[in-house]
């Protein structure tokens, strides 16, 4: 499987706020930056292009020197009911008010199951 990175609209660039570079990530997960890049191939992070340069992803997604716990299987959920990766960013990113705030969040306060479940009606 090759890495296809999509370009981000401005839209949801500013929704997302604080982006890393994959050496950044790379550095954070105490990871090679090949490693890294496989992270973004099995889809437990989702990365885009910003201008020009190579794949960003969003800061949330990072938690330590781990993955936001809950966030691989959503992020699988979303591609599962047909969303590209922006539109994952864009869903992940917009806020909710019957969360309350947005699904990353939640995710990252412990509500994962709650959003997985959400996530998986959207294929419906």
């Amino acid at each position: 499987m090759t890495l296809s990175v999509a370009q981000i609209d401005r839209e949801t660039d500013q929704l997302v706020g604080e982006w890393l570079t994959l050496p950044q990530v790379a550095e954070r997960l105490d990871l090679t930056i090949g490693r890294a890049k496989q992270l973004l191939k099995d889809r437990k992070l989702v990365g885009v292009r910003r201008g020009g340069g190579g794949p960003q992803v969003p800061a949330a997604f990072l938690e330590g020197k781990d993955v936001v716990k809950g966030l691989p299987g959503t992020l699988t959920l979303l591609l599962d009911a047909g969303y590209d990766d922006v539109e994952s960013l864009r869903w992940l990113f917009t806020p909710d008010e019957s969360l309350p705030g947005s699904p990353i969040d939640a995710i990252k306060a412990g509500r994962h199951t709650e959003v997985k479940r959400r996530a998986q009606a959207l294929g419906f």
